[in-house]
């Protein structure tokens, strides 16, 4: 599906895109370890529909940043095909947006400057690219900071403009790899509340990798548990809970909530064992 135009406060904004894996497979070169070389997805299929959040989790080195880096086309499938808005992912495009663990922002760079180089380096006018970088940095709650340096600002902070700088750009496919993994709980949260609007006014694609369970219910539609590797779909767990989450203050207490986390942690669970038993 071709991703929609909408305007939000005078910036346009692109919803999201389908993204379909048809049979992939990723096959790495054996190196002197088991786990740097084999066979690491395994004739794996999935569709995401446009505009959803989706998490995915799963043992370690079962291929889940593997998989974000063939949709980001970072590196190509050894077999089968991944699509994005109906489109053959070739290679890296400014439609598909990353956000990594570590902010990795350009520390000579102000804040504003950090999120205007994207939409500069595609011909965007500055105008224009302060424009957008101004809107998304006053939506996650950095309007006060525009002037101000990476090593001036919290790690929550940094985190929050690693997200203005992937969406300003206006991609289809929003992709994360453990962007929360260096924050503290609390800060971490908050973070989450964050991404989770951004979603909601933006209906971007989300696909989300974490280790943290509890959190992959949380932001998520739906969370997709990998197998032990090499990897592939084991499970769907649908998550109905409100989509506003961010306003349900007790939402993490609530038994559905904590029927979902049990239901992922039992098949995370099965799926680790697995992977140890086969090593």
């Amino acid at each position: 599906m071709v991703a929609t135009t909408t305007v939000s406060q005078g910036v346009p904004v692109t919803q999201g895109s389908d993204v379909e894996l048809l049979g992939v497979s990723k096959t790495r070169p054996k190196g002197a370890g088991r786990e740097t070389g084999g066979l690491v997805l395994n004739h794996l299929n999935l569709r995401v529909e446009p505009g959803s959040f989706v998490s995915i989790v799963g043992p370690g080195g079962c291929g889940k940043t593997t998989l974000l880096r063939l949709l980001a086309g970072l590196e190509p499938p050894s077999a089968g095909h991944v699509h994005v808005g109906g489109q053959t992912v070739h290679g890296p495009s400014p439609r598909r947006g990353i956000i990594f663990q570590d902010a990795n922002l350009f520390p000579w760079l102000s804040v504003l400057k950090n999120v205007t180089f994207g939409p500069l380096s595609v011909g965007v006018s500055l105008k224009d690219a302060e424009a957008r970088a101004t809107h998304w940095l006053t939506f996650l709650g950095l309007s006060k900071f525009l002037q101000r340096y990476p090593h001036e600002l919290s790690g929550g902070m940094q985190q929050r403009v690693a997200i203005a700088r992937a969406i300003v750009n206006e991609p289809d496919l929003l992709l994360a790899d453990e962007p929360f993994g260096g924050l503290d709980w609390i800060t971490r949260e908050q973070v989450c509340d964050e991404l989770l609007r951004l979603w909601h006014t933006t209906r971007k694609t989300f696909i989300y990798v974490t280790h943290a369970l509890e959190e992959a219910v949380y932001i998520s539609q739906r969370v997709i548990i990998l197998s032990a590797r090499p990897g592939t779909v084991a499970k769907v767990i649908e998550v109905n809970l409100p989509e506003q989450r961010w306003a349900a203050t007790d939402l993490r207490f609530s038994p559905e909530y904590a029927r979902l986390v049990e239901e992922v942690r039992e098949i995370f669970a099965e799926q680790t064992a697995l992977a140890h038993n086969s090593r």
